[in-house]
């Protein structure tokens, strides 16, 4: 089954609002098992909708369109479905007592223009919203079916999850997709390309492989579509076990793990913690680390020691390795890594510092010049790296591969 989504609003088309409601669509259907084939975003003008509806009649089984369904007047979603499919609206009194219960419920007016959202196309299918007051509506139009569903995203997701999706799995006739991602930090996109090259055209034509890149790593998407679920997982995962004999030492993670859950994870199995002193990355890692429910198990905190004197009195960083080496040096970033792991108590520590730019850089030590050290317990350790790219890029990149030498750390101790 192959759908489209329709996603409608003006505020999608301005970046006002970013379209999260179709990335989360997508990702429900794939795990399905159903094709998502193109996603739109059109305007609130009804042309532009039904255009929008035709073109997508012409190439998909199933269209999914949300958006347009509330009580204001900019809403015109129904209307324009009633033109599409010639019909008229009526009162659908189940949806009427909902609204009026839920209303009730809450010791909210019961008011006219809610009474209209239970004015719905007459002969369509009601999707009931669990949540909500918008239900959604499913039209079937020769062997194309149509969805409509409110833009709210938590009324959306209830009318995919408690109907759209399985009524849509019904219809599938037992299509099946799995996919998998293995995710790489360390090389570039077009690197792991040539590195992975004869392993990517062993893969049979149902295998697609997608590379998805992000500053400091590589997802790699594997997907296989057949008619069995568990045969496709056996042939997609017999290809990864290839896959990491070909790059054991760039593969981080699968699927929905990051550099830093990774981190937490190796940290929570051996049982240590971690403090972070950073400069360059300006708390970004303890950003990274704080994100995550449990990690005060692990991460004990850090400083942001972005100015000299701050090095030096927060951390113990000597005024002499400051002025024969500078800032951004071996000597001070194993200093600042000492003095956070001192100062904490943790069993080990990174420290961050570098030249974001985009000034401040020289000839000797050019914009994008970071040094990070990592402390475990007695032994120390630091590397230079140069990152390309904007200020934002060498800050995360900086990031990602100082939590990077701890998970490489973690992983040597073991």
């Amino acid at each position: 089954m192959k759908v489209e989504i329709i996603s409608i609003g003006d505020e999608l088309l301005i970046g006002q609002v970013v379209n999260t409601n179709a990335a989360w669509m997508g990702e429900q259907l794939t795990d399905a098992g159903i094709e998502v084939i193109r996603i739109t975003a059109v305007s609130d003008r009804a042309e532009d909708i039904k255009d929008a509806m035709h073109l997508a009649s012409q190439h998909a089984d199933a269209v999914l369109i949300t958006g347009g369904l509330g009580p204001t007047n900019d809403d015109i979603t129904k209307t324009v479905l009633c033109e599409y499919f010639d019909t008229v609206l009526e009162n659908h009194v189940p949806t009427y007592l909902h609204i009026e219960a839920m209303f009730a419920k809450r010791g909210y007016k019961f008011t006219e223009r809610n009474r209209q959202q239970s004015m719905l196309p007459k002969g369509c299918t009601i999707l009931p919203n669990s949540v909500g007051t918008a239900p959604g509506m499913l039209f079937e139009r020769g062997d194309t079916i149509f969805i409509s569903m409110p833009g709210v995203p938590m009324e959306m997701k209830a009318i995919m999850s408690e109907e759209a999706i399985p009524f849509l799995k019904r219809k599938n006739n037992g299509s099946a997709i799995f996919r998998h991602t293995v995710i790489t930090h360390g090389v570039g996109e077009s690197w792991l390309a040539e590195r992975i090259a004869g392993w990517e055209e062993s893969l049979p034509e149902n295998v697609k492989l997608a590379y998805l890149p992000r500053p400091g790593m590589v997802r790699l998407r594997i997907t296989a579509t057949g008619n069995d679920v568990q045969m496709l997982k056996d042939q997609v995962m017999g290809f990864t076990a290839e896959l990491h004999k070909i790059i054991p030492e760039l593969i981080i993670g699968y699927n929905e793990d990051t550099m830093e859950s990774v981190v937490m994870q190796l940290l929570l199995e051996q049982n240590k913690t971690l403090s972070v002193a950073e400069s360059c990355t300006g708390g970004y890692i303890a950003q990274l680390m704080t994100a995550m429910a449990g990690v005060s198990a692990v991460f004990k905190g850090g400083v942001v020691a972005y100015e000299n004197s701050v090095k030096q009195n927060l951390l113990g960083v000597s005024a002499k390795a400051l002025e024969a080496h500078g800032a951004v040096s071996r000597e001070v970033v194993i200093e600042m890594a000492r003095g956070i792991m001192e100062s904490t108590g943790s069993d080990m520590a990174v420290a961050t510092s570098g030249i974001a730019g985009p000034s401040g850089g020289t000839k000797e030590k050019p914009v994008g010049t970071v040094w990070i050290a990592i402390a475990n317990g007695d032994a120390v350790r630091a590397e230079k790296f140069f990152f390309g790219g904007n200020r934002e890029r060498v800050i995360k990149q900086s990031a990602l591969k100082a939590l990077n030498m701890v998970r490489e750390e973690l992983i040597i101790s073991k």
